[in-house]
């Protein structure tokens, strides 16, 4: 017979929830469900976009698509008359472009002369009011991470970024069982000495917000062998089971002898109050979490022990608070509204800094991205960069603290890195976190800057902006770069020397990029001046960008590295590998998310992704320069 225990221990609960999980493995499967279905669902691998959002570029604005070449020299001295469909097409917002078209006059800036003729007072300018290809998701850039709990925003992602389905976790099952000869389940049967079971109800309710299925059954009697046979019972049923009450060291406590008798008790007894009586069992590899029967402490055990354990197979914690921090960049704002900035949040250098998200209406990943809501108040300009400001976080601080902040240089291979890691990174381009670095906006910043003189990559530009401080240059990779055109390349590109005809249209990288710089550095060797070439000041923020511009036939060429050319499957005429590495300051060097980055930029993980994607190299990723000296 099933004997009663009679010792309870009193383990710190740290510790006995380590040893806890480390008895148990994940019990769950990977299950492919259409992306319709994915809400509240935990992601098993990053997910990547299919397509890119706007898939052809657009109009933003109602009104006239024109070809702003046409527009040049229209201003209120000298207005100009344009001819319906030989000048221009009319467009709402988010209509096709036409064609030839690539810019658009808003609808209030056009004066009617008579049936099929306009007239205009301002000239429009390239790619004027126009949404381009990828301005909010770009093809095969990563959506969500591994582990992730799919949220409404996020669904709205997936489907924009053409996601037909998603991998996922399988639900996870949990059986909870009441014990006890006074428990009742239906107000009918209550009567004298009989208690209303409503401790299922409330963990019921804390497991389906975490996105578990349940299934409450009856009440057991406090008798070994129904209690034997219940446990059972609900282990096969499911990947879990929580017992209620029975777990202490009573006459008719006879939960802990049952689990013993048909697996193992790795805890009982925790040194918490309330809740010191709680079960940590194990039967046949499945987890049995014994709560106590007193509702606080029933509440306190599960929130200890049943919710982190869910967590670390598949769950996220939900978060609304309220925390502050400084703001890394000035925010305009109208007076006539309040206003809901996204942002994320990092942990840099004991103060928290808040980076603003893209805040038009049609970004669907700045929420995807965001940790918080920045409000705005109404009647109000805006915030000056700099200021303290409250943020009403989206995810739980704890989690923020422990990322590493990247401004900089883009490359696809920040997106592996967060995969395997918490961080979080914005791209501005070399300058612009080098910019960060100096005002401790940041941990680390990816660079790639060209020295004109000697055409040596990065160890100028850090002397140049860092000359009294000592700084580590963490090498990265060294990456293939050139110029992309769509296959087949039928405008016949070859050299720099083909972006001077009148024909190519180029897509360029915003100022401040790396990538810019090396244009530049290309184009004064040949005396080649930038204005000649049409699409220079037109700009794009990462490579994938600048891809799929020229992929989706906005452009005829741009710079950029081959693994993103090849991600668009476009031609790609190499120009040279460049150095593409990672400045932090000296004394971030043994902080333990700088060295969780090397740790993966050196492991074969990293490496075998690389070669696959192609247009790297890789033989001194991981080393170590020191650059300067320290200052007092």
């Amino acid at each position: 017979m099933t004997q009663r225990n009679v010792y309870i221990s009193n383990m710190p609960l740290d510790e006995a929830l380590k040893l806890y999980r480390a008895q148990l493995e994940n019990p769950l499967k990977v299950e492919n469900v259409p992306v319709k279905s994915t809400l509240h669902r935990i992601t098993t691998g990053p997910v990547f976009a299919h397509r890119s959002s706007p898939s052809d570029p657009c109009a933003a604005m109602d009104g006239i698509a024109v070809l702003s070449d046409r527009t040049q020299g229209a201003n209120e001295k000298n207005p100009m008359q344009l001819s319906e469909h030989e000048d221009y097409e009319y467009v709402n917002t988010g209509n096709l472009m036409p064609k030839d078209k690539d810019s658009v006059i808003m609808i209030e800036d056009v004066k009617p002369i008579h049936e099929g003729v306009i007239e205009i007072v301002e000239a429009a300018y390239s790619w004027q009011h126009v949404r381009q290809v990828g301005e909010d998701i770009i093809a095969y850039e990563m959506l969500l991470p591994s582990c992730h709990k799919v949220r409404p925003m996020d669904l709205g992602a997936l489907i924009s970024g053409g996601v037909p389905s998603v991998d996922v976790f399988e639900k996870l099952k949990v059986g909870i069982l009441p014990t006890g000869n006074e428990i009742v389940q239906e107000f009918d049967a209550l009567s004298r000495g009989k208690i209303i079971d409503s401790n299922s109800s409330v963990i019921e309710g804390l497991l389906i917000e975490m996105g578990c299925l349940t299934k409450i059954y009856c009440p057991c009697q406090d008798e070994p062998e129904a209690l034997k046979a219940a446990i059972e019972k609900g282990l096969v049923e499911n990947h879990m089971l929580i017992t209620i009450a029975g777990s202490s060291a009573g006459a008719k406590d006879y939960t802990v002898s049952t689990i013993e008798a048909l697996g193992e008790v790795i805890v009982h007894g925790v040194a918490i109050k309330p809740g010191k009586p709680t079960i940590l069992g194990k039967v046949n590899g499945k987890s049995v979490v014994g709560l106590p029967g007193y509702p606080v402490s029933a509440f306190f055990a599960f929130e200890a022990f049943v919710k982190p354990l869910i967590e670390s197979w598949h769950g996220q914690m939900d978060a609304m608070s309220i925390h502050e921090g400084v703001l890394t960049q000035r925010v305009v704002s109208s007076l006539k509204h309040e206003e809901l900035v996204r942002v994320t949040l990092g942990e840099v250098n004991h103060k928290w800094v808040v980076t603003p998200l893209s805040r038009g209406a049609g970004t669907t990943m700045s929420l995807v991205k965001a940790d918080g809501i920045l409000t705005i108040p109404r009647l109000s300009e805006g915030i000056e960069r700099g200021e303290k400001v409250s943020i009403k976080l989206l995810k739980p601080l704890h989690t923020l603290s422990e990322r590493l902040v990247v401004i900089g240089s883009h490359d696809l291979l920040l997106d592996m890195i967060a995969d395997r890691m918490p961080m979080t990174s914005t791209h501005v381009g070399s300058l612009g976190g080098i910019m960060a670095l100096i005002k401790d906006e940041c941990h680390m910043a990816p660079i790639h800057l060209i020295d004109e003189k000697t055409g040596i990559y990065n160890i100028s530009s850090v002397q140049r902006f860092f000359p009294k401080r000592k700084m580590i240059l963490i090498k990265g990779v060294k990456r293939l770069q050139g110029l992309m055109v769509r296959k087949g390349n039928p405008k016949a590109i070859h050299t720099f020397q083909d972006l001077m005809r009148t024909e190519i249209v180029f897509i360029n990288r915003q100022k401040g990029a790396g990538t810019r710089q090396l244009l530049d550095y290309e184009l004064s060797k040949l005396g080649v001046n930038s204005d000649q070439i049409k699409g220079y000041h037109r700009e794009a923020v990462t490579h994938m960008a600048v891809a799929v511009t020229v992929a989706s036939e906005s452009a005829d060429v741009g710079l950029g590295v081959y693994s993103a050319a090849k991600s668009m499957n476009l031609d790609f005429i190499e120009v040279g590998y460049e150095s593409y590495d990672f400045l932090i300051a000296y004394e971030m060097l043994n902080d333990f998310r700088v060295q969780h980055f090397i740790e993966l930029i050196k492991s074969p993980y990293f490496k075998k992704q690389m070669t696959e994607i192609g247009g790297y190299s890789l033989e001194e990723t991981g080393d170590i320069v020191e650059i300067g000296e320290a200052y007092d």
